[in-house]
């Protein structure tokens, strides 16, 4: 079985006007795009590939806040519901990406959240889906939205751990936890932790490509689950904890 991966970072109850989010979303897209040449460029989803390509996406909050109040003004869509954005980095099949944004919104039940789907095929995919870009893509998630929790890791083992795929909830390949949610346990020494300044933490399983096919990979995301769950860092996402 191939897996497929997503980077992912959430938080709740955050309101936030469009031209608060559009400075975020601005300094995401600029970090993004010193993880990879493939996430310099984006452009909004059209009818076809040929129409999507006409309409690149603006990287600046300037363009982004218009974005974000032409969306308001099309589909009546409330400030306490947030805004959303659903990009596509122009790249044929194999080596496209996806975006997907949801922010500033008020709800403390449904998540704010900042979702990368990086491509599946070669040579792109092995270039990226590795511990190190992966990392620093989290990363930029994190220093751009200051989220609760994130997570990398395969579509597969996230079904294969969560029943309700509530956020916040389990551990992946990486896994973010803002400091606020708690401090982190002793885990086993093979596990890596990298500090996103003084935001949280990230946790690391193992530098290989974390898959669900790995028996070890498994029983060590079983082994940091049981620890991180002991002291509370699994409870579902909280409202004002990013």
């Amino acid at each position: 079985m191939e897996e497929t991966y997503y980077v992912g970072a959430y938080w709740l109850a955050r309101k936030e006007s469009a031209s608060a989010c559009a400075p975020r979303f601005e300094r995401f897209l600029g970090l993004l795009s010193h993880c990879d040449p493939t996430f310099s460029q984006w452009f909004k989803k059209g009818r076809t590939r040929e129409a999507a390509l006409e309409h690149r996406f603006a990287s600046d909050a300037d363009g982004i806040a218009t974005f974000f109040n032409q969306q308001s003004q099309e589909d009546g869509r409330r400030e306490t519901n947030g805004w959303t954005a659903h990009l596509w980095n122009g790249q044929p099949d194999g080596a496209a990406s996806g975006l997907a944004i949801h922010c500033g919104d008020a709800s403390p039940r449904l998540p704010n959240s900042c979702l990368l789907y990086p491509p599946e095929a070669p040579p792109v995919a092995a270039r990226v889906l590795r511990a190190p870009p992966l990392a620093s893509i989290l990363r930029a998630m994190v220093l751009a939205w200051e989220p609760e929790w994130g997570i990398a890791t395969s579509h597969e083992h996230r079904d294969s751990v969560t029943e309700s795929g509530e956020a916040g909830t389990f551990v992946g390949w990486l896994t973010y936890f803002s400091h606020r949610r708690g401090a982190l346990p002793p885990l086993p020494p093979s596990v890596q932790l990298e500090s996103v300044e003084d935001l949280g933490t990230l946790v690391l399983l193992t530098p290989e490509r974390f898959t669900l096919a790995n028996p070890t990979h498994v029983e060590l995301a079983r082994e940091v689950s049981e620890r991180l769950a002991q002291v509370g860092l699994l409870s579902p996402l909280r409202p004002g904890a990013s």
